[in-house]
């Protein structure tokens, strides 16, 4: 009997499977992409309303100028959390970082402060505000220096005893800042606009410490030369206004830990901050105060 052979047909479909795998994986990974996209765009509206919520506690942006630059969904976010919004642990602006309690003292100190000084504050020789640093009493060179000098002048001695008797019953922290202009100085006493800078701030400490009896641990002194600036140094009375000594009230209590600042009676008297008995030739090499 003939046996048949039977012929073998290649199937020409096959090519559907890996095809069809193919499709499949693609599809899985377009809802992956999608999904996570979706969840990005959430992050990033949350982020964006954190900013917005920062930025404007801090008082660095308008809200309605970041509200331009974010999407809509994070400006709704961000608008829901304005009530509960409070300020953070850097304050900057004119903002002060201080409890409720020492802000209403500082106003108080400030008032009185005013009555006090009134004249001065009228003839501009002395201004008062609060900033975000605390309480600063701005004393410009017009009232209390001759060009050059780190002495205020005997006139305005009575002024300076004033505002020390003030802050004396006050239990903040003082810092007291010299500041110039930036026209270069260069006289027998001092090389620099650093040096008058701060020895105005320094002798200015001493005032407070020997004259008014002050806690020497309370009081620091610096000198920034024309390098902070209160307005422009472009006209004269720009000039005028950033030659001053700044006296800022600080919204912070020396704690028993401070180093103390030290005065010596028996001499010019010297301020130096307490140093380790290491440095001690360096305590010695210390210039005193003009």
């Amino acid at each position: 009997m003939r046996q048949r052979n039977h012929k073998h047909h290649s199937n020409h479909e096959r090519w559907l499977i890996s095809y069809a795998d193919f499709i499949t994986l693609l599809f899985a990974f377009f809802v992956v992409m999608y999904a996570t996209s979706k969840a990005d765009q959430r992050k990033q509206a949350e982020a964006a309303a954190a900013i917005n919520t920062a930025f404007r506690s801090l008082g660095l942006f308008q809200s309605a100028i970041l509200a331009e630059d974010t999407p809509k969904s994070a400006t709704a976010l961000a608008t829901s959390q304005d009530a509960p919004a409070t300020p953070m642990n850097v304050v900057m602006g004119d903002q002060m970082l201080a409890s409720p309690e020492v802000q209403q003292d500082f106003k108080r100190i400030k008032k009185h402060l005013e009555a006090l000084l009134s004249n001065q504050i009228a003839q501009h020789i002395v201004a008062l505000r609060i900033g975000r640093e605390g309480l600063i009493i701005s004393l410009r060179e017009a009232g209390f220096y001759n060009s050059g000098s780190a002495v205020p002048h005997p006139a305005s001695m009575s002024t300076l005893g004033q505002i020390a008797d003030a802050l004396r019953a006050t239990p903040y922290d003082i810092r007291i800042e010299g500041h110039t202009d930036n026209v270069p100085i260069h006289t027998g006493q001092f090389d620099s606009n650093w040096e008058l800078s701060t020895a105005r701030a320094t002798h200015m400490a001493r005032i407070f410490i020997v004259d008014h009896k002050f806690e020497p641990a309370r009081l620091s002194a610096s000198g920034y030369a024309e390098f902070h600036p209160a307005t422009t140094n472009a006209t004269a009375e720009g000039r005028a206004q950033n030659r001053r000594v700044d006296i800022i009230v600080l919204p912070r209590v020396t704690g028993p830990q401070a180093p103390a600042i030290r005065v010596s009676a028996a001499k010019p008297a010297a301020i130096s901050a307490a140093i380790p008995a290491a440095t001690a030739s360096e305590r010695a090499a210390a210039n005193p105060l003009p």
